[in-house]
């Protein structure tokens, strides 16, 4: 090689780490995008959607969908039946470092050089709900209460997001958080009592990319917040899904969170119809954030701070019907408990809507997975059982 060459190649060389030195430095630099899924069986594609959760029956599942991707040559398919089939009230999937990896094996990313989540996203006839994006969040395992040996190092949620019939773009704030290591690069989960029925969305172009504009988002919680709203609500906040004592309230149980016999306010309003077939004698019911978190789940709780009583409105079939506790929080059995309870009780309902309160002033709402919850049985009811009806919950 020619002295004079050499030179040359010696100086561009240095040329361009002065100009990627500077973009650092300013900011500008552009890393490369981390794909979950561009297409199928794409080479950059580094998840797999095989973490189904909930009732797994609701959701069909299709990523080969040819019909007018956003980008690309397909995109994902899902349709949420809403059916309960295993009576969860809630479904999801998870798309996993390896397959069906629940924390059990190393096969996590470190992401820290990325600090968003985008997607894009569309509904079949618009308003369709997708009730929450998760980031991490494969941490614990919601059986036992136990860590998972490999969990992620990050628990992220967005959403509920409403969907029109036009691809959208949807990013998730990142900054700040620990990406270090991630398995559950994402996870899309549905309730059943905030869409109206079956619905189809699709999704394309999911990825990890880093901004340079964005800032760590400070907690903030606006007051009302809301429990229960109407079936289909962004409002609600969290999924009844603690059903007590155990298997034996699917017996005594029903409960039908899309009412329309004449709600209080809104659409809808919650239907409970309660009876004695298991033999058990008493049932209640949890609305939890997420669904079935008994403690077990860390950063899942909501800061209530600020609010003063928790209101909602009940009613009796005939009258008369006793609920002996209405309460939220007491979640006790985890190692991320809620960090207060309160509730009134026993109380009789009247056949007419009455609104009921909840004293909230002077309790720690820093920490709340419970956000409401009402117990009964049958010694102080009607022994052929009772039908009683809730609508407007919130934190206030």
């Amino acid at each position: 090689m020619h002295k004079t060459t050499f030179l040359i190649l010696v100086t561009v060389f240095a040329l361009g780490v002065n100009v990627y030195a500077q973009e650092q430095k300013n900011g500008t630099a552009q890393i490369k995008e981390f794909d979950i899924y561009t297409d199928k069986n794409s080479p950059s594609n580094h998840f797999i959607p095989s973490g189904w959760m909930g009732d797994q029956g609701d959701i069909k599942f299709n990523d080969q969908e040819m019909e007018k991707p956003a980008a690309g040559a397909t995109c994902i398919k899902i349709t949420y039946t809403a059916k309960k089939s295993k009576n969860e009230g809630w479904a999801g999937i998870y798309w996993q470092s390896a397959e069906h990896n629940w924390g059990v094996k190393q096969t996590g990313f470190d992401l820290s050089d990325y600090n968003k989540l985008t997607f894009k996203a569309k509904g079949s006839k618009g308003d369709e709900i997708i009730s929450s994006i998760i980031v991490g969040g494969i941490i614990v395992n919601p059986a036992t209460g136990e860590p998972y040996e490999f969990p992620d190092s990050t628990n992220v949620e967005y959403g509920p997001i409403r969907l029109t019939s036009d691809w959208q773009e949807y990013s998730v704030n990142l900054s700040g958080k620990d990406m270090s290591y991630i398995n559950g690069g994402m996870a899309i989960t549905f309730k059943a009592d905030q869409v109206s029925g079956e619905q189809t969305i699709y999704l394309d172009d999911i990825k990890y990319a880093y901004d340079a504009t964005l800032s760590e988002e400070a907690p903030k919680t606006a007051l009302p917040f809301y429990v229960y709203a109407d079936t289909n609500s962004l409002d609600n906040h969290f999924v009844p899904s603690g059903w007590m004592p155990g298997q034996s309230t699917a017996q005594d149980v029903k409960l039908d969170a899309s009412c329309k016999d004449a709600p209080q306010s809104g659409q809808t309003c919650v239907k409970v119809e309660y009876q004695n077939n298991s033999g058990v004698r008493w049932a209640g019911i949890y609305w939890q954030n997420p669904a079935n978190n008994w403690g077990a789940i860390p950063n899942a709780g909501f800061n209530l701070q600020g609010a003063t009583k928790l209101t909602f409105w009940a009613k009796g079939t005939n009258g008369g019907e006793v609920i002996n506790e209405f309460k939220m929080g007491g979640i006790s059995g985890g190692e991320y408990l809620d960090s207060d309870t309160a509730g009134i009780g026993p109380v009789k309902l009247t056949k007419d809507w009455q609104k009921y309160e909840i004293d909230l002033r002077g309790k720690d709402l820093s920490y709340v997975i419970g956000g409401f919850c009402w117990a009964t049985n049958i010694d102080v009811n009607d022994p052929k059982g009772i039908t009683f009806y809730l609508d407007e919950i919130r934190y206030e």
